[in-house]
């Protein structure tokens, strides 16, 4: 693939993971979803319609955001009222995303570092918008000749999203309650049976941010990357049946599959950001190294 090719790839990928914030996407037409006073998503109309059946739960729209009822004044009511009202429209069938019910529990804040105001199910959180964090491991080696390689996943076929794409070597979402170091070591452990005592010694490097609209749904998301450099003689092995194979890739066949189809998009991301850091990208062969690198750390206001 030609130089040129590829960063138009590249670049399409990320215009792609952050159409939420281009003129003419539905975030003009959107709600903001508000706890407390406190902005936590952002909701489409088609869901704001949806959710003014249920006036002892959600207030009416009012100034462009629909707020949860201050009578729902603890993270526990909240979380039941919210969830109720989910089940409901569950049963109703009329939201695709609520057909993948995961029974996960996600936190929902205004800031990573805030207190959660309450917990929603996986699934949901794309029609509220609200931010979704995760854990992503980019698990590679180095020869004794300093040659780089990295391990990827292949998803298995029965995944409920993207089946069959290239995944980084272990990844995960971050559960209500639950660590980000916890997740990672679980991660590892559960999807590439990478021990606990070589898991542990991941580094955290950087969060790679972004927020898109796909089929009228906002996915607001953000994910801690970690660096794991696995032993020459280590291959991970499938374990709990949600990767199909895994393969050890040169480094330089890696930054052209991330180009492709092939790969996860946000996995491709992170892996992107690998490839920046460790100098595989620099800005002197790469005219498009500042976007890349802009696109990979997107905050949204």
């Amino acid at each position: 693939m030609a130089n040129s090719v590829w960063s138009e790839k590249i670049l399409q990928l990320l215009r792609r993971m952050n159409n939420f914030s281009v003129p003419g996407s539905c975030r003009a037409n959107c709600f903001r979803f508000e706890i407390d006073g406190a902005q936590v998503g952002w909701i489409p109309p088609h869901v704001a319609a949806l959710l003014s059946r249920y006036p002892d739960v959600f207030s009416p729209p009012h100034g462009g955001a629909v707020s949860l009822c201050p009578s729902l004044d603890s993270y526990g009511r909240r979380s039941e009222a919210v969830d109720a009202v989910l089940q409901t429209l569950r049963q109703e069938g009329s939201l695709t995303c609520l057909k993948g019910w995961r029974d996960e529990k996600y936190s929902v804040m205004a800031k990573f570092s805030d207190p959660p105001l309450m917990w929603m199910e996986r699934a949901a959180t794309s029609l509220f918008g609200v931010k979704r964090y995760g854990v992503h491991i980019n698990g590679y080696t180095v020869s004794d000749s300093g040659e780089v390689s990295m391990w990827l996943a292949r998803r298995s076929p029965t995944k409920q999203t993207y089946p069959g794409l290239l995944d980084n070597v272990a990844a995960g979402g971050l559960a209500a309650g639950v660590g980000i170091k916890h997740t990672l070591v679980k991660e590892c452990e559960e999807e590439a049976c990478i021990p606990a005592a070589i898991a542990e010694k991941a580094r955290p490097v950087t969060t790679v941010s972004y927020t898109y609209v796909d089929e009228g749904e906002v996915f607001a998301e953000c994910q801690f990357a970690f660096d794991l450099e696995l032993p020459l003689d280590f291959k991970p092995i499938v374990g709990d049946g949600e990767v199909q194979d895994f393969y050890l890739l040169p480094i330089d066949k890696v930054k052209e599959l991330v180009a492709t189809d092939d790969f996860k998009p946000n996995c491709a991301m992170v892996v992107l950001d690998f490839l920046i850091r460790h100098s595989f990208i620099e800005p002197d062969t790469e005219p498009c190294y500042q976007e890349f690198v802009a696109g990979l750390h997107q905050t949204l206001e």
